[in-house]
């Protein structure tokens, strides 16, 4: 199988498992100062119902994969869990900016600055995560360029 593809592969199940635990421990450190619900949701996403936490893991799967295969074009001096750090900084991005355009919400959380704190805390901490998971699962062929 190419690295390529063993990069996008591991790079998805890196992210989902990084969802589970960075993405929704801060998530939970926020809920327990107030500023977020309880972590995990479970409540439907449309059209199909899918729980929240399922919609989540699987999105966060595909910026992995993404990652996995844009990681040998990344400056390699930089330690893992910083392009990681990218990688969430991009993910907090285009929530805040695209996914409202998508679905009818309100660009950017309405502005508010609780919307910057709050996405780029939880997606930052789950790019790290990322970033960390993934160096400590890769071995050093699949960094390399393909």
């Amino acid at each position: 199988m190419p690295a390529s593809l063993n990069r996008a592969i591991l790079g998805f199940i890196v992210a989902a498992i990084s969802v589970l635990i960075f993405h929704q421990g801060m998530w939970e450190l926020l809920h327990l100062a107030g500023l977020m619900p309880p972590p995990y949701p479970t409540s439907g996403v449309p059209p199909f119902g899918v729980p929240r936490i399922v919609d989540l893991c699987f999105w966060g799967g595909v910026w992995g994969a993404v990652f996995g295969l844009i990681l040998p074009k990344l400056p390699a001096s930089y330690p893992m869990w910083v392009r990681g750090l990218g990688l969430g900084i991009a993910a907090a991005l285009v929530g805040l900016f695209i996914v409202p355009l998508i679905k009818g919400l309100p660009l950017a959380g309405g502005w508010t600055a609780m919307s910057f704190v709050r996405s780029f805390l939880i997606n930052g901490f789950w790019g790290i995560g990322v970033g960390m998971i993934f160096s400590l699962l890769a071995g050093s062929a699949l960094l390399k360029p393909a």
